[in-house]
């Protein structure tokens, strides 16, 4: 089962932020988990400036298929102009987890 499932990055600027998304996405049944990662310094160019900020940082876990409804949520509930939303292939992982993600999602 290679390939149908995915971990989706995505910073936020705040707790709060990411919690909203990270129990919308589980609720909606998008994802079947949303670890979220506090303290995350990101360094970066936005329109041509040096920026540093401290982010949160979401790895939701989900089905491929659940890409672009996912994709919309964060962008509707984003505070950024630009969030990053980057998904990776998961490649390996325990059969028992893989069919847990399955279970997970509408």
């Amino acid at each position: 089962m290679p390939n149908q499932y995915q971990i989706i990055l995505c910073t936020c600027p705040d707790k709060d932020s990411a919690e909203k998304i990270a129990h919308s996405l589980v609720s909606a049944r998008l994802a079947a988990c949303v670890n979220i990662v506090p303290g995350v310094t990101s360094v970066y160019l936005w329109q041509e400036t040096l920026e540093s900020a401290q982010e949160h940082l979401l790895l939701i876990k989900a089905c491929q298929s659940n890409y672009q409804p996912i994709e919309s949520l964060i962008k509707q509930q984003h505070a950024y102009e630009l969030p990053e939303i980057i998904a990776v292939s998961i490649e390996n992982g325990s059969p028992e987890y893989l069919r847990w993600i399955d279970s997970c999602h509408s």
